[in-house]
């Protein structure tokens, strides 16, 4: 997030897009729902009928995947009607006339043509969120898990430029992430192409200061991204997989795919804190410590460092994620000696200077964000304050596409898949509570009444929805909620996996796939 939790509650305007926050991120759902009884005017993007619908002045119901239609459509309008910031965009961008330009054919008109939402709303949300004073938007993966995701992401950060709202207090564009301490993982360099701190892999100064600092040679190309590295497992190119605290035979998309792929490896090491569908086929299972059995820091989606503390001890064999990597590490050759998990955080200081100034003692009880490079440093509520690490940020002209695989003849209903308020993920832990399961208890359909009726179902019905990839045997909950011709099924759930359906086609760029949107059929089973 470039800005704050604490400031959503002064926002004059909030925009979310491609978010189910309150059931996916409940506490900010909440901060949402309190920052619109202070005032706030709540404009909601989404093809479902959520719940922050019930407290929005304005829903847009766009066809899923055409994000970069809406966006580009209501900006055409911003810019007809001068709902501009002129010296944001002089003094602290680049690139604005291309991206102007790119705007000429996307009216109103177009827009609804795309997206099925009624130009006048579209003009309504142009107008709500350019005459804001301090506007936020709030997304998560309905905007990133698509073929083209990344300019989706493009066109957000469009929009926060040309209204000059980045750099602000209650302003910005503010991504959730999807699971505890992901944010902290990826600032960590659990990613393909950056060491930790963001500091790109294939650049040789980076390069060297990590080889100085571990004592060892470390290559300069970009690793593969995990849907990669299933693809490549599939060809017989990668040979062993070492999976921590992961679940891709739920989570990834084909299923089938996915295990194939898993199957064909020489060698397949998963650590986790249980037995999950991934693990039942590992050669070597890691037992790993759960977050209240170690030591540490998590980092939340607003770049809070937060302390985490040992109340428990892991049981059985199971041992801190940092202590098996250590010992494996030895090994296999190369000696990881700390004594203690801060020795590691201070050496990440040393390497990444927003968090230099973070020590264990300044977040005994309340987390620090960065950037925060002095130990007198306060850290940073928002980011771009003072500028762009680039200098000048950059406008991306984005054209429309369509989704990769769109519903036809065969394959007339649109899927779309996503999570729910009381499943977590790939269920691994939540599916074991028996509480939640009496409240969840197993998967559904979420299907329009009109297409109910036309198929000949009722709620609580099971049919068969089919894929070019799979089928899936599910039961049917009509709603009103979605749009005609869509289905939505949540992916928590193993005896009826959504991803047994969903395609493997991949942003170019993130390498994300498209869980967002395939085509699939439905057949009753009487």
């Amino acid at each position: 997030m470039t800005n704050s939790i604490p400031e959503i509650q002064n926002h004059d305007v909030i925009f979310v897009i491609g978010s189910n926050t309150t059931e996916t991120h409940p506490i900010i759902g909440l901060k949402i729902k309190k920052a619109v009884r202070r005032g706030a005017e709540l404009i909601v993007a989404d093809p479902r009928r959520i719940d922050l619908v019930s407290f929005s002045n304005l829903w847009l119901q766009h066809k899923p995947g055409t994000d970069i239609g809406l966006l580009n459509s209501m900006m055409h309008v911003m810019l007809k009607e001068n709902l501009l910031d002129k010296k944001f965009i002089y003094e602290r961008t680049e690139g604005f006339e291309d991206f102007k330009n790119s705007l000429d054919n996307y009216t109103p008109e177009l827009g609804e043509k795309i997206t099925g939402v009624p130009k006048e709303d579209i003009i309504r949300a142009a107008r709500l969120y350019g005459n804001a004073v301090r506007p936020g938007i709030y997304y998560t993966m309905g905007i990133t898990q698509h073929k083209h995701g990344t300019e989706n992401v493009f066109a957000i950060a469009n929009l926060a430029l040309m209204t000059g709202n980045l750099g602000r207090e209650s302003t910005g564009v503010n991504p959730l992430r999807g699971q505890n301490n992901v944010q902290g993982a990826t600032d960590m360099g659990c990613i393909p192409n950056f060491y930790p701190g963001y500091q790109k892999v294939d650049i040789p100064g980076f390069k060297h200061k990590f080889e100085t600092a571990w004592g060892t040679k470390l290559p300069q190309k970009n690793g593969l991204t995990a849907t990669e590295m299933i693809n490549e497992a599939l060809k017989g190119n990668l040979k062993a997989l070492y999976i921590m605290g992961e679940n891709p035979v739920l989570s990834d998309p084909d299923m089938l795919h996915t295990i194939e792929a898993l199957k064909k490896l020489d060698f397949l090491v998963v650590q986790d804190i249980f037995l999950t569908e991934t693990a039942e086929l590992a050669d070597i299972v890691l037992p790993a410590a759960c977050f209240a059995e170690k030591d540490g820091t998590f980092t939340n989606t607003a770049r809070r460092v937060q302390r985490v503390r040992k109340a428990i001890e892991p049981p059985g064999e199971a041992k801190e994620d940092s202590k098996i990597i250590m010992e494996l590490a030895g090994l296999l050759g190369y000696q990881m000696i700390y004594d203690n998990i801060s020795e590691v955080f201070y050496e990440a200081g040393r390497l990444w200077p927003a968090v230099a100034g973070i020590t264990y003692g300044r977040i005994e009880k309340l987390g620090l964000q960065w950037p925060c490079p002095t130990r007198d440093h306060p850290g940073t509520p928002y980011l771009f304050k003072m500028g762009f690490p680039r200098g000048k940020a950059s406008f991306t002209p984005v054209t429309y596409k369509p989704s990769d695989e769109l519903p036809d003849d065969e394959y007339p209903f649109l899927l779309s898949t996503g999570r729910q308020l009381f499943q977590y993920h790939t269920g691994s832990m939540t599916r074991k509570i028996e509480a939640i399961n009496t409240i969840s208890p197993e998967a559904y359909m979420e299907i329009h009444t009109d297409d109910a009726k036309q198929l000949g179902v009722d709620t609580g019905e099971s049919v068969r929805v089919s894929s070019r990839r799979g089928s899936i045997n599910i039961k049917v909950k009509i709603s009103e909620k979605i749009l005609r011709g869509m289905v939505f099924i949540p992916f928590h759930f193993k005896e009826a996996a959504a991803n047994v359906l969903t395609n493997t086609a991949l942003d170019p760029i993130s390498k994300i796939p498209e869980l967002k949107v395939c085509a699939v059929k439905i057949e009753t089973l009487s």
